[in-house]
């Protein structure tokens, strides 16, 4: 049996993610692949570079900064989280990502992004970590309304989140059968109908087929948290979430409050740490 991981989006809510990976890595939890979305994109490379803690470590570090996240980044550069000094400074230069360990590790990872032409998720495989890698990186967590399309491949891109929230299908089908899934809301949430779709509806002109979309997302997130409520009741998925709501911001800037949510990921992780074992074989 092979092994995948599902790693849900959330903004800020990634601390969790975070805190959760951490311990996988911690003890030596492996698997052979998988996906992620928006935040689970970008949190989750740190799985397959191996680097415990670079998350929460430069996430807490420069969350003040507002070249990091800040209505002033979007003003002056068109995205709420700046993509030079997220992108490019951080991982270059402030606090380096392991390209090498990254290309090395066998784990396949895949990141999800929304085509804005078709309406439909793209996925791709990250090879080495390099710009294309990091590009595509960009685009699956950049949100709608605050952030530029992402132009790479010859797609037209933005945040995965959109049309693919939890990407546990796709995983599915690469083949892997033992997956495990970490969600960044409680088990009783339930999304209600987006507001302010004026902002969407303007920022998105030019493709009225996902402003549309936007507007009926609530619908097609609940489908998906059901759908994998049954999953896991059958056995057939592992689900590490939130015991109740995090009541973090999207942009939260608190250090105190990214490490409580990375501390609520950490304490879950290890709560489920035997469960999880056991469904893995390990």
């Amino acid at each position: 049996m092979t092994r995948g991981l599902i790693l849900e989006g959330g903004a800020m809510r990634g601390m969790f993610t975070c805190g959760v990976i951490d311990v996988f890595m911690e003890e030596n939890i492996r698997f052979d692949g998988g996906a992620g979305i928006s935040a689970g994109a970008l949190f989750g490379i740190n799985y397959k570079s191996k680097q415990i803690g670079r998350g929460i470590r430069y996430t807490k570090k420069y969350c003040k900064d507002w070249r990091f996240c800040s209505f002033k980044s979007l003003r002056k550069t068109g995205d709420l989280y700046g993509v030079d000094f997220c992108y490019h400074e951080i991982p270059e230069v402030l606090d380096p990502f392991d390209r090498e360990t990254f290309a090395k590790d066998p784990f396949e990872f895949y990141v999800g992004a929304t085509n804005l032409k078709t309406g439909e998720v793209v996925f791709h495989k990250c090879a080495d970590g390099g710009e294309n890698d990091v590009t595509w990186l960009q685009a699956s967590a950049s949100m709608p309304g605050v952030s530029r399309f992402v132009h790479v491949d010859g797609y037209t891109l933005l945040d995965g989140g959109i049309v693919c929230p939890i990407p546990y299908e796709f995983v599915e089908s690469l083949g892997y059968d033992k997956n495990v899934a970490v969600l960044t809301q409680p088990a009783d949430y339930v999304k209600k109908k987006t507001k302010g779709m004026f902002i969407y509806n303007h920022a998105l002109k030019e493709y009225p087929n996902i402003a549309k979309i936007m507007g009926e997302r609530h619908t097609l997130y609940n489908d998906m948290t059901a759908a994998v409520k049954e999953r896991e009741k059958e056995g057939k998925l592992f689900v590490i979430r939130p015991p109740e709501a995090l009541g973090i911001s999207r942009t939260e800037n608190d250090p105190d409050e990214l490490e409580r949510v990375y501390q609520m990921g950490r304490s879950e992780a290890h709560k489920r740490l035997d469960a999880l074992k056991e469904y893995l074989g390990d």
